[in-house]
């Protein structure tokens, strides 16, 4: 089984995974999808991290640590960020995170990043504004955004199929840059959501 999501909130994910995992369906693979297999595990816990490796060795140690303590690795890669963890020993405590500071510290890494990510698409943004690339005024008039020669003189069959082929580049040309602010939105809302969760168990 597969399922389409995004979260902007650790918690809520880890929580959404905890509902799934209790009505028989577990987490084994997240990619841009997140897959699910059926369980017969009565009380199966899934706990989220979020760090990232620049070497392999260190992730590979990284996963030990967590597998001698009862965790199982069960998706997330090195450069992913998010690292998924399902709890496979009774001797595992409930909770992957030792104390407060430590998980205060998940979520400064991931504010941290969301952060980054926010910077970045907010200069590219500028950087197509300035390069005059972007030209907001298409949205106001549609017909500008279709380049075949006599388009909008055609008729009948010969316009519909010239009109219909044209439409998903003339749709990219004008509004694919959409994706710029609403990445930096939710970029925001991510890091926000995560500096306040992070203040708030550091202030403990």
């Amino acid at each position: 089984m597969k399922r389409l999501r995004y979260f902007m909130d650790l918690d809520k994910e880890e929580e959404w995974l905890n509902e799934k995992a209790k009505e028989g369906n577990v987490l084994y693979q997240k990619s841009f999808f997140y897959h699910f297999k059926a369980t017969t595990e009565k009380d199966p816990t899934l706990k989220l991290d979020y760090r990232t490796f620049k070497h392999r060795e260190d992730f590979e140690d990284y996963i030990a640590l967590f597998e001698d303590s009862g965790w199982k690795h069960i998706a997330g890669s090195k450069r992913s960020g998010v690292q998924y963890f399902q709890r496979v020993s009774n001797e595992a405590t409930g909770d992957i995170f030792s104390d407060s500071h430590s998980k205060a510290e998940r979520y400064k890494r991931y504010a941290q990043t969301s952060a980054s990510l926010l910077f970045t698409y907010f200069i590219l943004l500028i950087g197509l504004m300035s390069a005059d690339v972007l030209h907001l005024q298409e949205m106001l008039q549609p017909k500008s955004l279709y380049y075949t020669p006599g388009l909008w003189e055609k008729e009948g069959a010969d316009f519909w199929r010239a009109f219909l082929f044209e439409t998903p580049f003339a749709f990219f040309r004008g509004f694919a840059w959409l994706l710029f602010p609403i990445a930096i939105v939710i970029f925001f809302l991510s890091a926000t959501i995560s500096y306040i969760k992070y203040e708030k168990l550091v202030n403990q």
